[in-house]
């Protein structure tokens, strides 16, 4: 992968990923490229050979990057595709836009995103794994995404499409979402920016938001978000049977299922992505045990695991 096509962002060959992503593990990209705007992106992809896998990411937020790294190149987006746009009560925001800024501009306008605003990340993940909360999905209020193709070709997609599901849409391996368009529900601008502070004060009191980690770890196995449903339960909750197979609190290395809220994996501070990936198959391995439900991960992992010498 010598013959990289010219660009006019940024392309960086063997780039570590620990510093960007949440977590703050993993081993390096082959290539980052950080496209400048909307053309430097689609330029790359026409010219870049087809051979080649690329990895869309996003701020890793909700990612496990391994320690051997990726064998491919990892776009990541930036100021070339953050704008936020209100006009009436539709929402264009650009994939690198962060969730939580969205929901405070939105709110601003008298448009009701909120439950954006305690979602880390950015407006692309939350598309692609149909983020959500307090009963609310993206899902509910997308319209359309636009979307670069691995082979450069640009098209729009409507909500219906990316036929979502719990924490899932069909959106393709490599494609790069480059904006999304909502359609949010009116409200009243301070009742909304006052439902987000209260989101956010629960929040803070419940999960370990001044800690390494990278949200819910696993999938409830119930197939619905964590919060603010009326059917709310606890017995199909990831974090209720992780406590049931005692591992709140579980060790490895350093990683450590959080004593605040168990279904928060923490790097404690010297983690390795194997630390965090092990204890994370230990719990799943523990609570089939106990309760003969397998949990699936809601984390992302992707690249190489170092081969032991």
């Amino acid at each position: 992968m010598s013959d990289m096509p010219a660009v006019r962002g940024r392309l960086t060959q063997g780039r570590p990923l620990s510093d960007l992503t949440w977590l703050r593990v993993g081993g390096p990209a082959d290539w980052l490229f950080q496209p400048a705007d909307m053309q430097d992106l689609y330029a790359f992809l026409v010219s870049l050979p087809p051979d080649v896998e690329v990895f869309p990411m996003g701020v890793g937020s909700n990612l496990i990057v391994r320690d051997g790294g990726l064998r491919c190149v990892v776009i990541r987006l930036g100021r070339g595709f953050n704008q936020i746009e209100i006009t009436g009560s539709r929402v264009v925001a650009g994939a690198a836009a962060l969730d939580a800024h969205v929901a405070r501009k939105a709110a601003d306008a008298g448009l009701d995103l909120t439950f954006l605003r305690t979602i880390p990340g950015s407006i692309g993940g939350a598309v692609r794994m149909n983020a959500g909360c307090y009963g609310s999905y993206t899902a509910d209020v997308l319209v359309e995404v636009q979307v670069v193709s691995r082979t450069g070709e640009v098209s729009t997609l409507s909500a219906s499409d990316l036929h979502f599901g719990y924490r899932h849409s069909t959106l393709a391996e490599g494609a790069v979402l480059t904006k999304a368009i909502f359609d949010a529900p009116r409200g009243d601008p301070d009742t909304l920016h006052a439902r987000m502070a209260d989101q956010l004060a629960k929040r803070d009191a419940t999960q370990p938001t001044k800690e390494r980690s990278a949200g819910s770890t696993f999938r409830n196995p119930s197939g619905f978000s964590s919060t603010g449903r009326s059917d709310d339960v606890h017995d199909l909750k990831a974090w209720k049977v992780i406590d049931d197979a005692g591992m709140r609190g579980a060790r490895l290395g350093g990683a450590q299922m959080s004593e605040m809220h168990s279904n928060f994996m923490v790097n404690t501070g010297r983690a390795t992505a194997a630390d965090l990936e092990g204890l994370g198959e230990e719990v799943r391995k523990k609570v089939y045990d106990s309760s003969g439900i397998t949990l699936e991960w809601e984390i992302m992992r992707i690249g190489e695991k170092l081969s032991p010498d």
